[in-house]
């Protein structure tokens, strides 16, 4: 008999994955899209979200606001990603890391090969750029993973 219990990188992949996809539900709900709407097309949420980040007072933030947005964006990226592109959460060392890992996204492309990106990273990125950008956000992360031609 094979033993299936995921090892614990994946255990815990698995829990992110989880509680990215239960925090972008949330994310829907607040914004008007039923979660049987969202599971269906995770871009439903897209026309939302993108008018609630148009509306935010970025120049008011505090830092917890920043974290929370943070937060917010990288749960529905990498969801979209996964529920989207059959993506998955990977659990990956990373010395340099303060916490010595960090959480990626891994899909493959559509030259075959795996590829990865972290979605914090991508979210970080949009923060560099004002304004948010929805759209670009993903489309960057889908360009990184090599999603697009």
């Amino acid at each position: 008999m094979r033993n299936t219990t995921p090892d614990g990188a994946a255990a815990e992949a698995l829990a992110w994955t989880e509680g990215a996809h239960r925090n972008a539900i949330g994310l829907a709900t607040m914004l008007g899209v039923a979660p049987e709407r969202y599971a269906e097309d995770p871009l439903a949420l897209m026309p939302g979200l993108q008018n609630y980040v148009d509306r935010l007072p970025l120049g008011e933030f505090e830092q917890s606001d920043w974290i929370t947005l943070h937060t917010d964006l990288t749960s529905y990226l990498g969801d979209v990603l996964v529920r989207r592109h059959g993506a998955a959460w990977k659990k990956a060392a990373d010395p340099s890391s303060p916490v010595g890992y960090r959480y990626l996204i891994e899909a493959e492309g559509l030259d075959g090969a795996p590829h990865r990106v972290e979605p914090y990273d991508v979210v970080m990125e949009e923060f560099r750029h004002l304004p948010i950008a929805i759209a670009r956000m993903l489309a960057n992360a889908e360009a990184a993973l090599r999603l697009t031609a």
